[in-house]
């Protein structure tokens, strides 16, 4: 299990699109990975669980993965944040 904390990027707003993108990218990934956030643990590969999530620009979150390709899930997550969630 990787623990990666990760600061929210995003020019638009992290609502619909976005959303839709994260999930794409975390679904990818053999590992389960969830985002953590306000006490709030959810599954990344969920779009109605991260739709429940208010991220904001400038947020702290851990993503959590686990699982065979989990080096390269918290990876591909972390980046998929840092670059604005384009």
């Amino acid at each position: 299990m990787i623990k990666t904390p990760v600061v929210v990027k995003t020019e638009q707003g992290f609502d619909g699109r976005p959303i839709a993108l994260l999930v794409q990218e975390a679904s990818q990934y053999a590992s389960k990975v969830y985002i953590q956030s306000d006490g709030k643990n959810i599954n990344a590969k969920s779009i109605m669980g991260m739709m429940s999530l208010s991220l904001a620009e400038g947020e702290e979150i851990t993503v959590v993965t686990d699982g065979e390709d989990e080096k390269k899930a918290a990876e591909g997550i972390r980046s998929f944040f840092a670059r604005g969630a384009k």
